[in-house]
């Protein structure tokens, strides 16, 4: 499966841990990655200085849903679902 052109959910919705160049404490959930050009794409895509989280993550249809819009509700559920204070409940429903 390939990104949706000018969704970039993935980069918006999970927190980074890593350094990201420009985001030296890594980026917060919910917090647009300084690297997103005006057409919502990677600056870093390819390159080394990109870190490996976001290499890490690919599409997928239960991931990426059928809009961006359903992209960042499923990234934000399982941003909490794994965070240290989050619920106990699985972004598909499962415990």
């Amino acid at each position: 499966m390939d990104c949706r052109p000018h969704c970039a959910a993935c980069c918006i919705a999970p927190s980074i841990s890593s350094p990201i160049p420009g985001m030296p404490q890594g980026k917060p959930a919910g917090v647009r990655c300084i690297q997103l050009d005006a057409n919502d794409g990677c600056q870093l895509f390819g390159a080394p200085r990109r870190p490996a989280v976001c290499g890490s993550l690919q599409p997928a249809p239960d991931m990426c849903g059928n809009s961006r819009d359903q992209a960042i509700a499923w990234l934000t559920q399982l941003e909490d679902w794994t965070s240290a204070s989050g619920s106990s409940a699985s972004p598909t429903g499962a415990a």
